[in-house]
């Protein structure tokens, strides 16, 4: 059914924040998922600001960009189908997930490293894959790690619509997805900071299981 698109969707942005607040507070301030953050964050650290990092925050963003060359590409032929490419490229992002959390738990890893970075870069590499593989999917106003744009949009057309569009609106529950994701992730690393990358591989798993025998259901 097509409301299944749209958690799957949801769930994937929700990932987003979860890592995103992994990448923040447990890997020396680097975004995995968000690259405005981390474009932001570079530029006043090639400035020599207040000791912000900036090889972190660089290798996130190359990797990003990599992974979303790999994951569009294997995906463009396709769009906006969801194939059993896929499926694989989702069941590889929960399997190294769940790897580097497995990493995260076995070996102490300091944020300001070539190891944290390192994990940050390969959490951004599957991010990247993953917004790619959404924006093939094509769900309206939902592409997984853009929130500034969604924002906008909820402000400037869904905001004051009649009725309760503004409540009720894809929009504004992206955002919240996002912020949720956020959230949870910084509670859970009170924890262990590899937990909250355990939850991303589950849901990311489970996204690929159900994308695979549901997306299509409504055509």
């Amino acid at each position: 059914m097509r409301d299944l698109r749209l958690w799957l969707m949801m769930a994937l942005t929700f990932v987003t924040g979860l890592v995103d607040a992994v990448g923040y507070l447990g890997l020396d301030r680097v975004f995995t998922g968000n690259m405005t953050g981390n474009l932001v964050i570079l530029g006043m650290g090639l400035a020599g600001r207040d000791d912000l990092p900036v090889g972190g925050p660089l290798a996130a963003l190359l990797a990003y960009v990599v992974g979303a060359a790999i994951g569009g590409r294997l995906v463009l032929r396709h769009r906006p189908a969801w194939t059993t490419v896929v499926t694989v490229l989702f069941a590889c992002s929960a399997i190294i997930l769940a790897a580097l959390a497995t990493v995260l738990l076995l070996v102490p890893i300091a944020g300001a490293s070539v190891a944290g970075a390192a994990i940050a870069a390969s959490i951004a590499i599957l991010m990247g894959a993953q917004a790619a593989t959404a924006r093939a999917l094509a769900v309206t106003d939902m592409t997984t790690v853009v929130v500034t744009s969604t924002i906008t949009a909820y402000a400037s057309e869904t905001l004051f619509a009649p009725g309760l569009a503004w409540l009720t609106h894809r929009r504004l529950w992206a955002i919240v997805a996002i912020f949720s994701g956020a959230l949870v992730g910084a509670l859970l690393m009170r924890a262990h900071i590899s937990v909250p990358v355990y939850v991303a591989a589950v849901l990311t798993a489970t996204v690929a299981v159900l994308g695979h025998r549901g997306w299509g259901s409504d055509e």
